[in-house]
């Protein structure tokens, strides 16, 4: 069986007859009829021995393949009763295709020199040769779909190419019904309007209930359009349940509902926003609600105003580009507070850990959570590494203290000391792939989160306390309005408050960014504790060997369109100076947003920062990065610099067409 197959093969009798016939001719025109006769006699009984061994060889590979494959183990006779063709792999070439096959494609010669890719253009093998045994596309053919499966017969011939035998199932009226269950798949949509208190308030009952009759009709007329199911279940909460088919159409559109209501506007000229949840792919109703809730959790969690579509695998986000309004207060630090200091007591230690390459903001909203601790009395280590942070001057005087001697550990440290009693506290981030030493977050059952980041797609989940909030200005400020509802003001140390002064001062840019009455309320509070702002001012000067390089980065900055400037560095610098660096540019004229960059190792690190209606936080997360409207970052591993900055300016580019469009 060796040379069999490649025997059946390569039969050509073509020529052999061709010169037969010549001769014949040649004999007549000689006029040798006898030898003429003789030789057409021969030819003819030639002929008739090669249609006879044109059969025999057709049957024989039939019964090749029968032999060889289980694809035709059950098939009785010479013909399978589905569409098959053999090819050999090396070129496609095709060898053979029983009459199922021809009368569905049209090939009609057998032998003829014609491969695959003739019949289906855009057919490939290479999924056979990976050992598959299924094509991975549907193949049309006049309005019907094909799957394709397929084996690899080797003949045990060096020599001859292997055989692929492939046949063909139609599943049409498979797919109709599989498509068409997927396009009236449920979508579970909850409609927020994000700020119906401050809308209402102090408005009598008859301007109220005018209010909500145009919230109603504003947010069915925009329901009408998907078919769907609306009822209003609060005063400010609505349910839609359309199919998938008109999510589609929502997506094009924007979610158009995000802009109309705008028109909405309350007696003191406040405009409505609403932010719309949506559940996908949920195996039940519950389930999908349940993917509607936390989008709807998602879209607040980043400042609202948006809408966010949670699938089965991921969050994407629509909108969002509105400038956040602060809506927070003060009732929640105040129970948050009393909850966290009740995890605290129940707990056999806690670990405070915030973001890699530590700042003054995490670790100062971490000696806040010390603060917190140390009033229950319960032993609390801060996980950092104390040779990669951007801190080093401030722990310097921290670890001098009595009170925070040993406090300072490793994450490695921290792993070994943990057990299931312990409470991890993570602050000023969000993401699990930020944090100093993530192996902790999985160690630990309870955890709880004090950021003011917005949220990611990729949150740490699930925690037993999330204190969120968006609007603050820094984790400093959150975790000093914790230490307010919780301690005594004699608890708090002048180092505590000198560190979260710090803090707040960094990430608020001198209260100049993302500042509100409660920030300045904080640092009221930290100065009346002991806070020096002259002392924490030193803590922020640079040496002048800093201050030269962070000029040559801002002489490094070219303006991109919309006031972006942006600084490509081909040299590593610190991220402290490409922050810095950042925060400086947008005191020029005519600068909106700055972009700094530069190769860290194998990965590129990008400091971001705005100062008008440019979202770094959105322009940065196509690239993988976070942080908030006026403050972001990110690190883009395997890459360089040029690859990163060709990618930003896209992202920038996309962002400024996104808002053109939603105009």
């Amino acid at each position: 069986m060796n040379r069999k197959l490649h025997r059946l093969l390569n039969p050509s009798a073509g020529l052999y007859f061709a010169v037969l016939i010549v001769f014949c001719v040649a004999a007549a025109l000689l006029e040798q009829y006898l030898l003429f006769w003789i030789m057409l006699g021969v030819s003819a009984v030639l002929l008739v021995c090669y249609i006879l061994f044109l059969i025999s060889r057709r049957r024989q590979l039939q019964a090749f393949l029968q032999e060889n494959t289980d694809l035709m183990s059950g098939v009785q006779g010479p013909e399978a009763p589905f569409p098959l063709v053999v090819l050999r792999l090396a070129d496609g070439q095709v060898v053979h295709a029983n009459d199922a096959f021809v009368k569905l494609t049209g090939f009609r010669s057998v032998f003829a020199d014609h491969t695959i890719t003739d019949i289906f253009p855009e057919f490939s093998t290479e999924w056979l040769l990976s050992g598959k045994t299924e094509y991975p596309y549907d193949v049309p053919i006049d309005h019907h779909r094909y799957r394709v499966y397929g084996t690899v017969i080797r003949s045990g011939d060096a020599q001859s190419s292997p055989l692929a035998v492939l046949y063909l199932s139609e599943l049409t009226e498979l797919y109709q019904i599989r498509d068409e269950y997927i396009r009236s798949r449920p979508v579970v949509c909850i409609i927020l309007v994000d700020n119906y208190d401050e809308l209402t308030v102090n408005m009598t009952e008859a301007a109220t209930s005018t209010l909500n009759a145009h919230l109603n009709n504003c947010i069915m007329k925009w329901a009408q359009d998907y078919h769907g199911l609306l009822r209003r279940l609060e005063k400010n909460r609505f349910l839609l349940v359309i199919e998938k088919r008109d999510l589609k159409h929502a997506v094009a559109q924007k979610f158009s509902l995000l802009e109309a209501v705008h028109e909405i506007t309350a007696p003191s000229g406040l405009e409505a926003s609403v932010s719309i949840g949506l559940g996908v792919d949920g195996e039940t109703f519950e389930e999908g609600y349940d993917f509607a809730a936390l989008s709807i959790e998602m879209a607040l969690s980043r400042g609202g105003d948006q809408a966010v579509v949670k699938d089965r695998m991921n969050f994407h986000f629509y909108g969002g580009r509105a400038k956040e309004a602060d809506r927070r207060g003060k009732v929640r630090s105040r129970v948050t507070a009393n909850t966290l200091s009740e995890l605290i007591a129940q707990s056999s230690q806690v670990f405070v850990m915030g973001h890699k390459n530590a700042d003054m903001d995490s670790v100062g909203a971490a000696m806040g959570i010390a603060c917190l601790c140390r009033k229950k009395e319960k032993p609390v280590h801060i996980v950092l590494d104390l040779e990669e942070n951007s801190a080093g001057r401030l722990i310097d005087e921290i670890i001098k203290v009595p009170e925070y001697k040993n406090v300072f550990i490793s994450g490695q440290e921290a792993l070994l000391r943990c057990d299931n009693r312990s409470t991890l506290v993570v602050v000023d981030t969000n993401r699990p792939d930020q944090v100093e030493c993530k192996p902790l977050l999985e160690a630990i059952p309870k955890i709880c989160i004090v950021d003011h980041h917005l949220r990611a797609a990729d949150y740490i989940n699930p925690v037993a306390l999330n204190f969120h909030e968006p609007y603050a200005s820094s984790a400093a400020e959150m975790a000093t309005e914790l230490l307010e509802y919780g301690v005594e003001p004699r608890d708090v140390l002048p180092i505590e408050a000198k560190a979260l002064m710090a803090g707040l001062i960094l990430d608020s840019k001198s209260f100049n960014i993302r500042t509100g009455e409660r920030t300045f309320e904080a640092a009221a509070y930290l100065r009346k504790m002991g806070a020096d702002t002259v002392e924490v001012k030193k803590l922020l000067q640079n040496n002048y060997d800093d201050t030269i390089t962070k000029h040559k980065i801002i002489g490094a900055a070219r303006m991109h369109k919309h006031g972006i400037a942006i600084a490509p560095l081909n040299g590593s610098t610190s991220r402290i100076l490409a922050a810095q660096a950042a925060d400086e540019l947008l005191n020029i004229t005519g600068i909106r947003a700055s972009f700094v960059l530069f190769p860290d190792n194998d990965r590129v690190i990008i400091s971001a920062r705005s100062i008008g209606d440019a979202n770094v936080q959105i322009i940065l997360e196509e690239l993988g990065g976070g942080g908030n409207s006026s403050t972001a970052g990110a690190q883009i591993p395997n890459t360089s610099v040029k690859e990163v900055l060709d990618k930003l300016v896209a992202a920038i580019d996309h962002y400024y067409e996104s808002k053109e469009n939603k105009v």
